[in-house]
């Protein structure tokens, strides 16, 4: 049997965007509290080859409060997960904010 070997993922480029730099993105959303709805909207991301550097989840009765730092697409990537992200039906609201690399900690961004 042959040994298993490690695999390495790419970063899938931006074809749109080919020159674009990967940038720190924060998503901060607003949607219903179902039970589908933080597959969903990580899957947006999956989709894309992404792994979020850090997910923040809160739940508020009938609301989630859903926080997400990306680091590895460009700005153009993030506004196209953006408004998939607003055309799931149980999203609220959604904000985008670029983040400058020199920025505090990703804590401080969060919290």
């Amino acid at each position: 049997m042959p040994p298993l070997e490690a695999v390495h993922p790419t970063l899938r480029p931006d074809v749109w965007s080919i020159n674009a730099a990967p940038c720190a993105v924060f998503f901060h959303i607003h949607a219903q509290a179902e039970a589908d709805v933080l597959c969903r909207v990580l899957n947006l991301f999956a989709l894309q080859q992404l792994v979020p550097q850090q997910v923040d989840v809160v739940r508020d009765q009938d609301t989630l409060s859903i926080e997400i730092l990306s680091d590895e697409q460009s700005w153009h990537r993030a506004q196209v997960i953006g408004e998939k992200l607003r055309n799931l039906v149980s999203v609220f609201s959604l904000e985008l904010q670029q983040v400058p690399a020199a920025k505090a900690p990703v804590r401080q961004l969060l919290g």
